[in-house]
């Protein structure tokens, strides 16, 4: 049995033992990244299945979950404001962030974070430290390479920002470097936004000795991606 959705989506009926199944999928393992039922609702849809309390369903599971109840959820506060900060196209700007000192994971103590402003994707990848050289590694293997050179990167005034190294190398490549004040704070807001959430979601994950943190990087990653997101009216993955 199916069921067309306003969107003009097919999805299909589910009942009974299932719907457990789906919610445990779209919440609790790597793939669901422990969001709201809102989120954990529009998850489910995304991934093509329908029943009639699919809404009361997803709230109610997100409410029993030891691990969101544990750690917090996320308040409408920490969502990103519907309006862009630049007119750009997808890839064209992205903000850069360090999230850290982390405990130490696998001699990791940092994640570095780029997300673009359109789409919502981010990247991230675990790191030793934080310095110039690992930021432009980041940038040519993980942006550059995969999405084009954007036109503008944003980032905070750090020194590991701010330098002549990272400076030449992003004039070569004939990108813009957009550095938030103080007294514009919301220029940078998006990658703040996208840490806080992953940082979310690591912690519903990790292990109690909060070691195993590089390990499920990915997974937070795959989460984050497959997320429905406000502002785009799709995940990150859909666009």
């Amino acid at each position: 049995l199916f069921k067309i959705g306003v969107d003009g989506l097919l999805r299909r009926c589910v009942s009974g033992a299932e719907v457990k199944d789906i919610l445990w999928h779209c919440h609790n393992s790597p793939y669901g990244g422990h969001y709201n039922g809102d989120r954990t609702t529009a998850k489910i849809l995304q991934s093509g299945f329908y029943w009639p309390t699919i809404f009361k369903d997803s709230h109610e599971h997100y409410k029993n979950c030891d691990k969101c109840q544990r750690t917090g959820g996320r308040s409408k506060r920490h969502e990103l404001p519907l309006q862009n900060i630049l007119e750009v196209e997808v890839f064209d700007c992205w903000g850069i962030d360090f999230v850290g000192s982390l405990p130490s994971s696998f001699s990791n103590e940092y994640i570095l974070v780029a997300v673009d402003y359109v789409s919502k994707w981010v990247e991230a990848i675990t790191t030793q430290k934080v310095d110039a050289r690992t930021l432009i590694k980041f940038l040519k293997n993980n942006i550059f390479t995969r999405f084009g050179t954007p036109r503008v990167l944003i980032s905070d005034g750090g020194s590991y920002f701010c330098n002549t190294q990272l400076k030449k190398v992003l004039e070569h490549y004939g990108v813009r470097h957009k550095v938030a004040t103080p007294y514009h704070p919301q220029t940078s807001r998006q990658a703040e936004v996208s840490n806080r959430k992953l940082k979310k979601i690591l912690e519903k994950t990790i292990a109690s000795s909060r070691k195993d943190w590089a390990l499920k990087l990915d997974d937070t990653l795959w989460a984050y991606r497959t997320t429905y997101k406000t502002p785009i009216g799709l995940s990150p993955f859909q666009l």
